[in-house]
């Protein structure tokens, strides 16, 4: 019994001691493995299924750490046609010791050229092998869509239990990201066993196979002929966004930031170059001005001023308030209107035409700043809209708490409260939030959420995600006091003094609002513009915002009378005759010598800037 125990022993110890990493090596070497079968990402569209977002063949590498023999020599053939250093792989090698028989992505698109050159020397790396699977193609540069890439630890670590490996693709932004549950698909299975050598046995042949379910295909309200003209008609050198909104269904048409980035720089690894210019760049390309920055509004917003003091009965269509001389005195301080002829003494609606400051300044002395911020939100300004979309700002619309823990308990509210009555100060909104609150005016007062999803496409038996019913309110406004507020944007664009009197779109009725909002850093005032039209229905809306750019009536609404009146398809209209060109500072410019912009792109309806005789 002895012997027998100890042979027992010594074969024991042999096996697990003295042989352990040979046998460790032919064990890992030998079991069944599930080899992942991806499924295909789905593809973005237009409302008339024209692509924005395609799936292109893509040539990726791959690497087993497992099988590597020679690692001085798989390091400097890396190093040599890749870019990726020995530390780079070696702390690769150590993240994967327990995953060493799985396939790990090493470079994506590669190009086909060099796949051919190198597919020969593959034969010395019988741990690397190239192949052939899809990538995004994003055909226009654009916030909305986002983008996708290699998800990383943290994601992975987060959404392992979700069908996600080490080598999927996530979306990172915009749409891909909102939306990653539908576009995504499942992954199929395919059961091999194989040898030491990676061979397979051919076993289990029945039912070996789960095959993949592709993602949904979403299609979009956008437009793409819109969405083009949009951002063809988008001034060279500025800042700033552009959006359409359908009235009816508060579908988006057209959705433009500038400056904008081309998301095909991140479906391969990203160049060092590349990476420090979007994100040193002063104009911060990579941020969506439509969602995820909020400016004071300026002028758009005292439609919101002017609707609270009609619905308070501060005042009524015929109730004139304190005469315009160029400015007004509220304590100690004398507030400006932005004319220093001034306007008189003005009614609702010929306040609105003629934006007068002081008109606002003395109806907000009559409110109190709680009621005016609950209006504000009720008129769903100040918070998110709800836009399929992550990461929207809220904007801000401040309260006497809010000035108190900011400011300190002995500020006055008075001067604060005057300066927000016409859209300045601390009140701030995006462009996607005026343009859904111009568009509920335009439909009788029903805010409808924005949103840029129309329906999915495709087959799959995978749970879908439910989309949310759109939300609908009403905005605080009676039938009545909406149809002053109404008239008072009608009176903006086709009555003689109007700010925007030289907008014009045949074939519908025009409303709109003109906005010069300044800013802290105390440049070039923003101009804003929102408007929409009216033809048998109510149409579109359209929002025109354009940093430190001038005024919102010579700068903003000429880029909207262009789209305009390109949806209703005055061709003659949008073309701008050639005129001398106008000079605007790019407030980024120190150089002292400006930037040049052509008007034919900023007036198209031989407006001048020095000819505008309403700036605001």
């Amino acid at each position: 019994m002895g012997l027998l125990f100890g042979l027992l022993f010594f074969s024991l110890f042999r096996l697990q001691v003295v042989q352990g990493s040979y046998y460790k090596q032919i064990a890992e070497s030998n079991f069944v493995r599930l080899r992942r079968i991806t499924a295909t990402r789905g593809e973005i569209y237009d409302h008339k299924y024209r692509p924005i977002v395609e799936n292109i063949p893509s040539q990726n590498l791959y690497l087993i750490t497992g099988r590597i023999k020679d690692f001085k020599a798989l390091s400097d053939f890396l190093l040599r046609e890749f870019g990726m250093g020995n530390d780079e792989l070696r702390k690769l090698i150590v993240s994967l010791r327990f995953r060493s028989y799985e396939d790990i992505i090493i470079a994506e698109n590669v190009p086909h050229e060099k796949v051919i050159t190198l597919s020969e020397q593959l034969n010395y790396f019988p741990e690397l092998f190239f192949k052939t699977e899809t990538t995004r193609n994003y055909l226009y540069p654009n916030h909305f869509t986002g983008y996708v890439g290699r998800i990383n630890e943290q994601e992975y670590q987060r959404y392992r239990d979700e069908d996600y490996t080490i080598n999927s693709v996530i979306g990172k932004t915009g749409l891909e990201k909102y939306y990653e549950v539908l576009v995504k698909g499942r992954d199929g299975r395919e059961i091999v066993q194989v040898d030491a050598s990676g061979r397979s046995l051919n076993l289990f042949r029945a039912e070996s196979t789960v095959y993949p379910e592709n993602g949904l295909g979403l299609v979009l309200t956008l437009d793409n002929d819109i969405q083009e003209f949009a951002e063809s008609v988008f001034p060279a050198g500025l800042r700033g966004a552009i959006v359409v909104m359908d009235v009816r269904t508060g579908g988006i048409l057209a959705y433009v930031s500038k400056p904008s980035y081309d998301q095909n720089l991140f479906m391969s690894k990203i160049s060092e170059e590349d990476w420090k210019v979007l994100n040193e760049n002063i104009s911060k390309p990579m941020m969506d001005r439509v969602i995820h920055a909020a400016y004071p509004p300026g002028s758009v917003f005292k439609t919101i001023t002017a609707g609270l003091g009609l619905e308070k009965g501060y005042v009524n269509q015929h109730t004139l308030l304190a005469p315009c001389v160029g400015g007004m005195q509220v304590g100690n301080r004398f507030f400006k209107c932005w004319t220093p002829y001034g306007h008189g003494r003005s009614n609702v609606v010929e306040a609105l035409k003629v934006s007068c400051d002081v008109y606002f300044y003395d109806l907000s002395m009559k409110m109190k700043l709680e009621d005016f911020k609950d209006y504000v939100h009720k008129c769903m300004l100040g918070h998110k809209t709800g836009i399929d979309l992550p990461n929207e700002r809220n904007g801000l619309f401040p309260d006497t708490e809010w000035y108190h823990k900011n400011y300190g308990k002995r500020i006055s509210i008075l001067g604060h409260k005057v300066n927000l009555a016409i859209g300045q100060g601390e009140v701030l909104t995006t462009p996607l939030q005026i343009c859904a609150y111009y568009s509920a005016i335009a439909n009788d007062g029903i805010w409808i959420q924005p949103h840029l999803l129309q329906k999915t496409v495709g087959k799959n038996s995978y749970t879908r995600q439910q989309i949310s019913p759109l939300q609908q309110v009403k905005l605080p406004y009676s039938p009545t006091n909406l149809k002053l507020i109404q008239q008072g944007l009608y009176s903006v664009t086709n009555v003689p003094g109007g700010t925007a009197n030289s907008v014009r779109v045949k074939g519908a009725t025009t409303y709109g609002k003109t906005g010069s909002a300044e800013n802290v850093h105390g440049r070039t005032t923003h101009a804003w513009f929102s408007c929409y039209i009216v033809t048998d229905k109510p149409e579109i809306a359209v929002t025109v915002f354009l940093e430190n750019a001038g005024h919102g009536g010579g700068v903003a609404a000429p880029l909207a009378t262009r789209i305009l009146n390109y949806y209703m398809g005055n061709i003659e209209a949008i073309k701008a005759p050639a005129r001398v060109p106008v000079q605007f500072r790019d407030p980024d410019d120190m150089s002292g010598n400006g930037n040049e912009y052509q008007p034919s792109e900023l007036y198209p309806n031989g407006a001048n800037a020095n000819e505008e005789t309403h700036n605001d």
